[in-house]
């Protein structure tokens, strides 16, 4: 009869104390969440919500959108650009991790409103199985052979594509950007609302080339046994982007979700980066062989400062659309 009544307790399921819910972009759902669900409900007992609305950029609006009302406890998944905007919103409570002092050097926010968890730059990626002579340059990517196969995703809900606007701004500064845009959009074959749907194009043929990562020859040798997709490093210099974790203000939760934020940035989730996300952790942990072998250095890097963003995006975004749209 004891025998019996303790088989019965095993079989009891997990009792959950409480929920964290997350709002996130798709493909982090798709990824990187599956995998770390169960390993913080193991470790806190709580159930982990994750709520994805398209890329980053529609995550925080939706969060901006909801205001007080909203469910999320944590943002997971904006970059630098759209960090500047959620502190503007007001929609980030600050928080400094406990191992903050261990994370790569230059990628903090100082104000600590969010936390990096990996960071990559954006490449253009090509078919190498159709691009024979791939792009080494932004004026290469002019080239009459180009027209019509190059897939971007839009700035104005992509953190992927508004990276790949800041990097041509970068490079060509507030007015030169326009007149390269100009030229540019002969060759686009179209213009995505996010990444995965970019990729999805590649992918399947429809699209020669893409705005992506520059870890994406690691990506098709792990997953294709072959660096069909491979990255083109610009002699202009590389767009780093990061991605941040931040506690929704709104929280109902605070505690909780600065676990989260901690657990975001232990080795166990740390280790996870590389083949989940095709980043780079910002803390010390073993890379995988394929991004040893795969993943090019970066020896000069494009930044645009980020007090020029905050006062200059919305400006931006509207010649950029002005531009593209062609009205």
């Amino acid at each position: 009869m004891v025998k019996r009544l303790f088989i019965a307790v095993l079989l009891l399921p997990v009792l959950m104390f409480g929920e964290l819910v997350v709002y996130t972009y798709d493909s982090m759902v798709s990824g990187l969440a599956r995998k770390i669900e169960p390993l913080f409900e193991k470790k806190y007992g709580v159930d982990v919500k994750f709520v994805s609305f398209g890329d980053a950029g529609a995550t925080l609006s939706k969060v901006i959108l909801e205001g007080k009302k909203t469910d999320a406890d944590v943002i997971l998944g904006l970059d630098q650009n759209l960090l500047l905007k959620a502190k503007e919103e007001g929609v980030l409570f600050p928080y400094k991790p406990s191992r903050y002092k261990e994370i790569k050097k230059g990628l903090l926010d100082e104000e600590f409103f969010a936390v990096p968890f990996d960071y990559g730059a954006i490449a253009i990626v090509y078919d190498s199985k159709v691009i024979k002579d791939p792009p080494k340059s932004f004026e290469d990517l002019l080239k009459p052979e180009f027209r019509r196969k190059i897939v971007v995703e839009d700035p104005r809900t992509s953190s992927t594509g508004l990276a790949f606007l800041l990097w041509t701004i970068g490079v060509y500064g507030e007015e030169g950007f326009k007149e390269y845009w100009q030229k540019l959009k002969d060759n686009l074959l179209t213009v995505t609302p996010g990444w995965d749907e970019a990729f999805e194009m590649l992918e399947n043929g429809e699209a020669d080339m893409m705005v992506s990562y520059l870890t994406d020859a690691a990506y098709s040798y792990y997953y294709y046994k072959s660096l069909r997709y491979k990255p083109a490093v610009f002699k202009e210099g590389m767009y780093v982007q990061v991605e941040y974790v931040g506690i929704c203000r709104f929280t109902d939760d605070l505690d909780l979700a600065k676990k989260f934020i901690d657990f975001m940035l232990s080795d166990e989730v740390q280790q996870l980066i590389p083949l989940s996300q095709w980043m780079l952790p910002v803390v010390k942990v073993k890379l995988p062989d394929v991004f040893e072998k795969y993943v090019p250095e970066v020896d000069k890097v494009v930044t645009v400062d980020a007090e020029l963003v905050k006062k200059n995006m919305k400006r931006w975004l509207k010649e950029w659309e002005k531009i593209v749209s062609g009205y």
